[in-house]
């Protein structure tokens, strides 16, 4: 495990943990955006440029549709949120745990980010308050389950890389109806 690919789980993990503590679009893009580059980072590591190339142009399409669409806001936690702060922690800590049990070799920081990252998103997609905040959740596990390939024993080729990344930026381009209250 080398401090690049320590730094880039943790990356992984703080854009997840943006995504579930974020109801703005500027912090779900951020969220969005550290996820990518952490998978991108781990991927690129590995010596697979091209894979972690689909992942990062999936992640920066997203993110910019998240910045160019409704409301500038962070959102970053809003009342209410200490839930979400305490699903961010646990998740990182047993996310730890679970990579740490497994291995300690060079796949230990792809297995914390992945567990982390799946985790969180999937929190996020089934608290589902806000269509911009599912999206984006969704776009981080499509990365995360991509990146998730490389733990397979044989080599998975460059398929899940690119369906990563297309569903990663094409979860942007869905429409979201946002609540318009009287």
């Amino acid at each position: 495990m080398t401090a690049v690919t320590a730094i880039a789980a943790f990356f992984a993990w703080a854009g997840a943990a943006a995504i579930v503590l974020a109801d703005g679009r500027r912090g779900l893009a951020v969220g969005v955006g550290l996820v990518a580059l952490g998978f991108t980072a781990l991927t690129w590591a590995d010596g697979a440029w091209l894979k972690g190339a689909f992942l990062l142009a999936g992640g920066a399409l997203c993110a910019i549709e998240l910045l160019r669409r409704g409301a500038q806001d962070w959102g970053l936690m809003p009342p209410g949120s200490t839930p979400r702060l305490i699903l961010a922690s646990v998740g990182a800590i047993l996310a730890l745990w679970f990579a740490a049990s497994l291995t300690t070799g060079p796949d230990a920081p792809l297995r914390f980010a992945c567990v982390a990252v799946l985790g969180l998103a999937a929190g996020r997609v089934l608290q589902g308050n806000a269509g911009a905040s599912v999206l984006s959740a969704s776009a981080a596990l499509a990365i995360a389950l991509a990146s998730a390939s490389a733990l397979a024993p044989s080599d998975p080729g460059f398929a899940p890389y690119l369906i990563g990344g297309v569903i990663a930026g094409g979860a942007s381009l869905l429409p979201v109806a946002e609540p318009s209250g009287a």
